[in-house]
């Protein structure tokens, strides 16, 4: 069984945040202000990497989670342009990874309408309160948690895959209410930053890779 990728959605409809793992086929990045700041550099437009004041403390250098030693690191402010943190960068992968042909930005309006219109229709033909919670095509399986809130969480796995909910719910009750939701300088509900702590996607990622379904 292998992870993919996760999606989190807000109650506005916006992604505030992604991260891969398995993922071969990567989208390309999001046309400027396409998606906001901080969701993955991996898919963030060249214009809003290069332009230092739209960068936030969660891609300062200061307030850097070194992924090998978990130590803050403090460098001079000189280089703070030139240093990036190591899980802000997309995976290294052995062999080449090939596009999909589809900008970031249209693949998370793709996945959440998908979502949604699915989630729409259970609703509507069941004829009582039906809850959808994944759904599963020849190449990968789909899995939804949706909080009170309204906030989505959405992971892709090989289509193999057992249900993979209580992972999600795991990401939400931990790394998610202790490092955004009870962090007070992370601003919820944020039309201008995505989930803006590395402490939140080291947690995350730490999660994931621990789970008997990482390979």
């Amino acid at each position: 069984m292998t992870i993919y990728s996760l999606y989190i959605y807000d109650r506005h409809c916006a992604c505030v945040y992604y991260h891969d793992w398995h993922r071969t086929r990567r989208p390309k990045p999001a046309v400027e202000g396409g998606i906001l700041p901080a969701v993955s550099q991996a898919v963030f437009a060249p214009a809003v990497e290069s332009n230092p004041s739209t960068l936030s403390a969660y891609g300062s250098p200061r307030n850097t989670l070194s992924s090998a030693s978990g130590v803050v690191v403090a460098i001079n402010e000189m280089n703070s342009q030139s240093i990036a943190s190591p899980l802000l960068q997309a995976p290294p992968s052995p062999i080449a990874v090939s596009s999909t042909g589809l900008a970031f930005d249209e693949e998370v309006k793709l996945v959440y309408g998908v979502v949604i219109s699915l989630r729409n229709m259970i609703k509507k033909l069941s004829g009582r309160e039906e809850q959808f919670v994944n759904y599963r095509t020849s190449a990968y399986k789909l899995h939804l948690f949706e909080t009170l809130s309204g906030y989505k969480f959405i992971v892709l796995s090989d289509p193999g895959s057992d249900s993979l909910r209580f992972l999600l719910r795991q990401i939400y009750v931990g790394p998610f209410l202790e490092y955004v939701v009870r962090n007070p300088l992370v601003a919820m509900d944020s039309k201008e930053y995505g989930v803006d702590n590395e402490y939140f996607r080291a947690s995350v990622d730490r999660m994931v890779r621990g789970s008997q379904f990482f390979p």
